[in-house]
């Protein structure tokens, strides 16, 4: 599993920019969401597997991708852009090592750069990852890369500035069962698996929607995958690889928040860009909330429905509720009618974003060990946490600070539902997951001046 980045509770102290945002006021209009982050970060680092040029379309503007951007270039790979809005080309043809204080230089604290393992190992035979341990990624989600890269041969080497990895014998098929489904995990082993040599089966994969698409890259690369029955992905490496044309899966993390601020502010927003088929297990939950939505032929409207309603919410691994789904959700559902129950599965501290919450006068109780009783879908796991949130109860301005990607697009749609004039500091982070956040807050009427 995967621990966030930013999972922490609230800072001490504000950082980054700082927004102040006058609520009380319904958001109405249209945004467009383009390539999922998910996606087009992964895709880059396919880039490297092959012998020519790819090309990847709907590319979103945020830093992650730019910190992707900017790894490919260190170890060699030419960046340009495409014939059209959105479109990168990568060049491979002359990838070459690079030094660790290169890569920690421009990986900062994303966790991608364990991901180019694989590729590179194929590629060089050798692999640099700076120290990527303590609060920038945790030592689990490093074991399940760690663990599937040795089991195809490669050899580790654990030193004080981070670690080397190296395939003497080059990297073979193996059999690898996932203790998780990771998403992290799974995208590993199909970018080292590709080339190996052999064949490779991975039992209890990931299967999100973004992990298929992914697939997808691979397979116009020349890549041989399928997928079987329960969550067993079967890959036959091949020798080499080519270059890709591909047009990214939408962001379906970046609709349910949009999605989200329409109910908590009784607003309408139509997403443009957004799909019903992988939004299913979200759209339900929408409805049951007290929401409406329209599917349209290019995106979705989405609304209340008169009053909002409890719900029981247990997020999982697709096809489930999405753990980045809870967190705006939340944020409407202190405007529901009633006692809504949020089991968080996923993570272990995903929770820490509801003291803002609290602080702006809504009702949630966390439980940090989850709760025992009742009827469940998902089974419980000693890691979960769960939010008890009775409504409906009026929001009011808060000074308050974001602590992560999710959590703090979640506190900016409190501070446009409260009334009064909220400030909201370090809202910077959400430049990692939301191309011209402010730009698409104007577009949809928000009251708000950037004051840091």
């Amino acid at each position: 599993m995967t621990t966030p980045l930013h999972e922490t509770t609230l800072a001490s102290k504000p950082s980054g920019d700082v927004l102040a945002i006058r609520g009380g006021r319904p958001l109405h209009g249209r945004v467009d969401v383009k390539g999922a982050k998910n996606l087009a970060t992964k895709a880059m680092v396919a880039t490297l597997l092959g012998e020519t040029a790819s090309t990847l379309r709907d590319v979103p503007d945020l830093s992650d991708v730019a910190v992707v951007r900017s790894l490919l270039e260190v170890h060699g790979v030419r960046v340009t852009e495409g014939d059209e809005p959105g479109a990168l080309i990568f060049d491979p043809s002359d990838v070459e090592s690079a030094h660790f204080e290169e890569i920690d230089a421009h990986a900062g604290a994303s966790r991608i750069p364990i991901l180019f393992c694989g590729p590179l190992l194929h590629r060089l035979g050798q692999a640099f990852i700076p120290d990527l341990g303590g609060c920038r990624i945790g030592d689990r989600p490093i074991d399940f890369h760690l663990d599937a890269l040795r089991k195809f041969g490669a050899v580790v080497e654990k030193l004080p500035s981070g670690i080397r990895l190296s395939a003497p014998n080059g990297l073979k098929g193996a059999n690898i069962h996932l203790p998780y489904p990771s998403v992290g995990a799974t995208e590993q082993v199909l970018l080292t698996a590709v080339r190996a040599q052999g064949q490779t089966e991975l039992r209890n994969a990931a299967i999100e929607p973004e992990i298929m698409d992914l697939i997808a890259v691979l397979q116009k690369m020349g890549a041989i995958i399928s997928y079987e029955p329960n969550r067993v992905i079967l890959i036959e490496g091949v020798e080499t690889l080519r270059g890709y044309d591909h047009r990214s899966i939408f962001d379906r993390n970046e609709a349910a928040s949009w999605a989200c601020a329409a109910l908590a502010t009784d607003g309408e927003i139509f997403v443009g860009g957004a799909k019903q088929q992988e939004m299913l297990t979200f759209l339900n939950v929408f409805r049951k909330a007290g929401g409406w939505f329209d599917v349209r032929e290019d995106g979705i409207l989405f609304r209340r429905d008169g009053e909002l309603k409890p719900v029981i919410v247990e997020t999982d691994v697709h096809p489930g509720f999405m753990t980045d789904w809870q967190q705006p959700l939340v944020v409407a559902l202190t405007q529901a009618r009633g006692r809504s129950v949020v089991h968080e599965t996923v993570y272990e501290n995903r929770m820490g974003f509801t003291a803002a919450l609290v602080k702006m006068g809504a009702d949630i109780v966390v439980h940090p060990h989850g709760l025992q009783d009742g009827p469940r879908r998902v089974a419980r796991r000693d890691l979960e946490q769960a939010a008890v949130i009775t409504g409906p109860t009026p929001l009011h301005a808060a000074d308050i600070v974001v602590p992560d990607l999710r959590g703090g697009y979640s506190h900016v749609i409190a501070a446009l539902t409260a009334t009064g004039e909220s400030k909201v500091s370090g809202v910077d982070i959400l430049s990692r997951g939301y191309e011209k956040f402010l730009d698409k807050l104007t577009a949809l009427g928000a009251d708000f001046d950037v004051i840091g």
